[in-house]
């Protein structure tokens, strides 16, 4: 198994590239062999829902994608990273099943969270609904019939498949033990999805609660410690939050990038670019996308509210002209109430839907120069499989009958991959992320200041007498790059 490593990751489902874990190794070895080092897989276990996300059990690799020895065979090539739900499992596994078979004489039955024993009056008064951070329409509560008839009302934060766990019960550390250590001695890093929402506490958002997370951060790390793996809190909220988990020495994602940089782009300045690149943590995991879409709040603080309003509606109108040529019948599956949460009674939105190519408006030169800035970003550069090969929103996933978060999920065939890389400005990213993986530079010091003229900047590593710069010009929408023997040529 190879150790992480400080260069481009790619980050996809175990189907999307090819249809299986097989093909998946083929493209990569294709076509991305000297491009990618690192791969991280969406859950690629048994599932009843949320594609993957609602996992059964972490024992087997869903038949559909391979096994583990094909798991095995990637992580021997590429470092690789693998989910962990840590505040849900699926309705369908096995331990919720025993509880509602056996209710309160099952084993599992402290593993999840009974609403009316969670508030101390039984039910949650609205001082506590105003200050929830909820996710869906009517709270993070839903009904269950067990075998005898009797009802009881569960914490559901997330999807209908999906209940949430109580981190301190010991049945669910014990689950926490087995399962995480098992996925541990598969791969180097593991994400821990909806971190976040673990800690609940009556009276509070119950989103990453203080001090809390810290405990439940101890618990569910300690199956990690004995094999040194590498932690990633999948957590999306302001940056601040990001930089408590970075003091502590932990990875964390810059989810507050992709909207700077669109914000850059479209509006041609760079101050609140340059500013984040000045203080952001350097042992983070970049993003420009993710499954999810583009995240809107992990921007706050960074940007005025004006700002993010600014941007949101360029990307909003881009979206709603595209999305317009659905046929009236599917724009009711619209993922874009997907992207609203509810924070102390008011509705924001969350993330952006679409993918970040098209979100730019199809632009190529934009795109390969916000690629750029993001491979010279202090971290490892993730790279969504989509944004590898600039694939656009794909509204005919409304026609086949799936979820609206599928147009920013197309699943390529080793065919269409054939054909996508073969764009020149596609060429043109490929070579950057070359430089990103070879270069000494980027193990060294990072540095950014302003470029000639205010829509500029020039990001530099240095290391001994290595260098890598960037000069990124936001007005014209160009990149250079010099290095110790001059212009890095980037023909691809």
């Amino acid at each position: 198994m190879k150790k992480t490593e400080n260069k481009c990751m790619l980050i996809t489902y175990a189907d999307s590239m090819g249809g299986d874990l097989k093909a998946l190794e083929r493209v990569l070895d294709t076509y991305f062999r000297e491009e990618i080092a690192g791969v991280h897989i969406l859950p690629f276990f048994p599932s009843s829902g949320d594609r993957g996300f609602a996992v059964i059990n972490y024992d087997v690799v869903d038949p559909a994608f391979g096994t583990w020895e094909d798991i095995d065979r990637l992580a021997d090539k590429y470092f690789l990273a693998a989910d962990f739900m840590l505040n849900h499992i699926s309705i369908r596994a096995e331990e919720f099943r025993d509880y509602m078979l056996r209710g309160d004489a099952s084993r599992y039955r402290d593993m999840f969270i009974r609403w009316e024993e969670f508030w101390p009056r039984g039910e949650p008064t609205e001082a506590d609904l105003a200050v929830l951070y909820s996710r869906k329409p009517g709270g993070p509560c839903r009904a269950f019939t067990l075998a005898d008839g009797s009802e009881v009302r569960l914490w559901c934060t997330f999807y209908e498949e999906q209940v949430d766990v109580d981190p301190y019960a010991e049945a669910t550390r014990e689950y926490y033990r087995r399962n995480l250590g098992r996925i541990a001695s598969h791969v180097p890093m593991i994400r821990f999805d909806a971190f976040a929402y673990t800690s609940k506490v009556p009276g509070t958002s119950c989103f990453f609660v203080e001090p809390q997370i810290w405990d439940i951060l101890d618990i569910s790390t300690e199956p990690l410690r004995e094999t040194g793996t590498d932690m990633l809190a999948e957590i999306h909220e302001e940056y601040h939050i990001q930089l408590k988990l970075a003091e502590r020495g932990h990875y964390v994602y810059d989810f507050a990038l992709p909207l700077l940089l669109l914000h850059a782009i479209e509006f041609k300045r760079t101050d609140r670019l340059r500013h984040w690149l000045e203080i952001c943590p350097r042992r983070q995991i970049t993003t420009l996308d993710t499954h999810d879409g583009i995240g809107v709040v992990d921007a706050a603080g960074l940007m005025t509210d004006e700002e993010i309003d600014d941007i949101t509606r360029v990307v909003m109108e881009r979206y709603d002209r595209a999305f317009s040529a659905v046929p009236e019948e599917l724009r009711k599956k619209d993922p874009r109430p997907n992207g609203i949460i509810n924070v102390g009674g008011k509705e924001k939105i969350y993330q952006l839907p679409g993918t970040f190519f098209s979100d730019m408006g199809e632009d190529e030169d934009g795109y390969l120069l916000a690629r750029a800035v993001q491979l010279f970003t202090p971290g490892i550069p993730q790279i969504y499989y989509v944004g590898l090969l600039a694939g656009t929103n794909d509204f005919s996933c409304l026609e086949r009958g799936e979820g609206g978060r599928e147009i920013n999920r197309h699943n390529f065939t080793e065919a269409e991959i054939a054909e996508r890389v073969k764009a020149p400005f596609l060429r043109r990213l490929f070579a950057l992320m070359r430089l990103r993986n070879t270069s000494a530079a980027f193990g060294g010091e990072f540095s950014v200041r302003q470029g000639k003229g205010p829509a500029a900047l020039v990001l530099r590593w240095d290391k001994g007498g290595d260098f890598a710069e960037l000069t990124a010009d936001f007005e014209k929408k160009t990149v250079e790059v010099r290095v110790p023997s001059g212009v890095y040529g980037l023909d691809g």
